[in-house]
This record gives C-alpha cells, structure tokens and sequence, in this order.
C-alpha cells in the first residue's frame, strides 16, 4: 500500500527487539503445534529499509492437510503482531513515524528512545 492515513507512505523501516523477537517466534510456533497436526513452521521477519509493496513476513507450515495449515499461518500473522517486538516506522516526504501496538510501550522501556535510537 502506498497510502496511510492519507499521505504517501515513500518506505518503511522495522527495527527489533531481535533477542526476544526470536524466543517469541519460538513461542508462536509452539503454539501452533499444540493446536494443530503440523509438521514444521518457520516464521521471518525483516528489519531494515523496505520499499512499498516488498514484503516484510514470511510463514510457513507443512501439514497433512492444507485447512490445518492454513488455520496455523493465519493465527501466526496475528500472533506473531500481538507478541513479537518488532515495530515499523512508515516515512513520508515530510515526516515520519513510529507505528504498531507496542510502541508505546516500548518507548516507555527506553526512557523516550524511539526503536532504533537507543542510547
């Protein structure tokens, strides 16, 4: 999308909370064994500078059957933007901004650091 909250998105930049980012992964993928007769699940997420339009998530599952695997990547997305810290900065020709659930909270752990510019 090249659009949010009517201006022109020009990239977007992640950061990370890469430690903890990788033990919630985990976490994710746990759950989803739990809960359905899968196989394997593998979850990346990218940081950095991202153009609009690449992608930033990739998930995977193998599965038996293709309702289960599909029901297991569709809770991963969603969990995977509940727990996991990582927050995404859209950047616009006059500005930017940090956006996402978590980054509040975030920046309250960093004493007002923005992700990305710790002290």
């Amino acid at each position: 999308r090249g659009q949010s909250r009517g201006r022109q998105v020009d990239h977007l930049e992640y950061d990370a909370y890469t430690e903890m980012a990788v033990v919630k992964m985990r976490q994710i993928g746990e759950e989803i064994r739990s809960r359905w007769p899968v196989d394997r699940v593998a979850i990346a997420h990218r940081v950095g500078r991202l153009g609009v339009g690449d992608a930033s998530v990739a998930i995977a599952v193998s599965s038996p059957h293709r309702h289960e695997a599909l029901q297991a990547c569709a809770y991963a997305i969603e969990r995977l933007k509940e727990i996991v810290p990582i927050w995404k900065k859209e950047v616009w020709s006059d500005g930017a901004e940090w956006i996402g659930s978590t980054v509040d909270e975030y920046r309250a752990q960093r004493q007002g650091n923005t992700p990305g510019n710790p002290e």
